[in-house]
Order: C-alpha cells, then sequence, then structure tokens
C-alpha cells in the first residue's frame, strides 16, 4: 500500500483560528475518519466525525470546570482521511501509514469515526513508539471475536486483534459472545462489565491499577446509557452516565499519560443533534484533562 494517504478538508474543530489551530503549535491534532465499511447494523458512522466537528462550532471555549480556556493548548483540525473499499484491513493500514507520521513527530491524536476497527490502526501507531503502552477500552461490547463475518479486522474482532499487541482494560462491556468469555476469562483481560458489582470510585481505582503509564484510550460511544446517546450502529441497554464516563477519563488523564484517543462508532442520524454536541464536548473536557 503506498504511504500517501488520500484526504479532503473538514471545518476546523470549534471553529477555530490561528494561532489557536496552528498545526505547528497544536497540542494535540483532530483526524476524522468517515468509514463504518463492516457495520452490522445501522450504518452511517462514516458520517460521525464531520457532525462532531459541525456541532463543537457552539462549544463555549472555558471550561468550568478545570477554570480554563482549553483551545489555548491548540487544537488543528486534520483534513479527513477519505475510505478505502478493498476491505477493513486496507483501512486499517492507512489509517496506521497517518497516525505513524503524526506520531513521529510527536503529535496527541483525536482520532473521530468511524467504526472501531480503525482504532487497530491508530494503536500500531503508538504501539511503535510505546512500548510499555496500554489501551483502555470504554464500549458496550467486547469486541474481541477472532473472526467474524468473513473478516478478523471488523469491528467486531478490533479488540482482539489490540490485544495481540498490546494489554487491553475494558470498562462498560454489557453484551459479547460466549466466545469472547471464554477468551477474556481464559487470558485474564480485565474487564469492568456493567452493571459495576463495586462502588465507582473502587472500580476506578481498579482500572488505574490495571494499565500501564503509557495509555491509549478508545471510546465506543454505546459505553453511554441510550437514553443519553441513541445515535450508535448496535444499540444495548443500560450504558454509563456522562459524569461516570468522566470520572473515569479526568482519572485516567490525572494518574496517567494518556498517548492519544478516539471516539468511535457514533451514527448521527440514528438520534437527536444533541447527541452531536455531547460528544464534541466530551472531545473538548478530555484534550483538557490530557493536555497541559
Amino acid at each position: 500500500m503506498e504511504n500517501e494517504v488520500s484526504s479532503f478538508p473538514p471545518g476546523a474543530f470549534a471553529a477555530l483560528s490561528s494561532p489557536y489551530c496552528d498545526f505547528d503549535k497544536a497540542g494535540a491534532v483532530i483526524l476524522p475518519v468517515p468509514y463504518d465499511g463492516t457495520t452490522e447494523w445501522h450504518a452511517g458512522s462514516r458520517k460521525g466525525p464531520q457532525a462532531i466537528i459541525e456541532a463543537s462550532r457552539y462549544l463555549e471555549l472555558y471550561d468550568l470546570e478545570l477554570d480554563r480556556e482549553i483551545h489555548h493548548a491548540g487544537i488543528h483540525t486534520l483534513p479527513e482521511i477519505e475510505p478505502v473499499l478493498s476491505g477493513p484491513a486496507d483501512m486499517v493500514e492507512r489509517v496506521y501509514q497517518a497516525g505513524r507520521k503524526l506520531v513521529q513527530e510527536g503529535k496527541f491524536v483525536a482520532m473521530l469515526g468511524g467504526e472501531h476497527s480503525l482504532t487497530l490502526g491508530m494503536v500500531r501507531a503508538y504501539r511503535e513508539e510505546f512500548a510499555d503502552m496500554s489501551v483502555l477500552q470504554l464500549d458496550a461490547h467486547a469486541d474481541f471475536r477472532d473472526e467474524y463475518m468473513g473478516t478478523r479486522f471488523g469491528q467486531a474482532c478490533v479488540m482482539r486483534r489490540v490485544f495481540e499487541i498490546c494489554p487491553v482494560t475494558q470498562v462498560g462491556i454489557r453484551s459479547l459472545s460466549r466466545e469472547e468469555k471464554e477468551f477474556i476469562d481464559g487470558k485474564s483481560v480485565n474487564t469492568f462489565s456493567l452493571p459495576f458489582v463495586l462502588p465507582e470510585d473502587e472500580i476506578i481505582e481498579r482500572v488505574l491499577a490495571s494499565l500501564g503509564q503509557n495509555v491509549y484510550v478508545t471510546l465506543d460511544v454505546d459505553v453511554f446509557d441510550p437514553g443519553i446517546m441513541p445515535a450508535v450502529g448496535t444499540p444495548e441497554p443500560g450504558g454509563m452516565g456522562w459524569q461516570t464516563v468522566l470520572s473515569v477519563l479526568k482519572a485516567v488523564a490525572s494518574r496517567k499519560r494518556v498517548l492519544g484517543f478516539d471516539v468511535m462508532e457514533f451514527c448521527p442520524e440514528q438520534g437527536p443533534p444533541s447527541c452531536a454536541f455531547l460528544l464534541a464536548k466530551l472531545v473538548y473536557k478530555f484534550l483538557g484533562y490530557a493536555l497541559p
């Protein structure tokens, strides 16, 4: 596969202007990847990145919790990565090639999906630079199948592939197959399923203890309760609330080194516009937690 990655420009996240959106000075880069080639139920996560970026225009740039204007750290929005239709393995490779260049330049990448299979490409890119990294997955689904619908690189298999190259801690899981359960138990994967059996603060401490110092975070938006996030491809009853998700992210960012993160599986047509704004705010706040 060629190293050059086809792309086309979106708008700027949070409608930022120079100098706060300049690439060279940016503390973080937003990488939109509109791809959903292996979606099993509701398609449309390819429209997620643009919807989040459009909603971000209406963010209040001052954050009350942090008493900070987060955008002063610099947030550059990269062109969208144009999908390839030859299959998910090639699309993962395309994300890896794009991510590899950014990681080598020392950039903090916030990838907006798109389907969850794309996470593997970015994890590979970071893993080359950080041999001791681990991955924190917030998700309703385990995504630990070895193969599904004829591919080992679809969204239902992504965390199995990630686990083959670095440790994984899962939070919020509430749906998986027997095959996945047996694999997770057999390999002692750190999995914190819903409903939590311990108080929230104890769960967070155990999550932190399971992670290394360098962490990549992948968040499938169906980890949220569908009452606040119905705009997903594969909804599941139950789920985490806004404050609980923020508590996990804040704790990880305060006690570990967050290398980068992604927000995946948002299908804007399956829910009201408030869902896009919720995720824009989530991205902005997590950048505030993670960036100096």
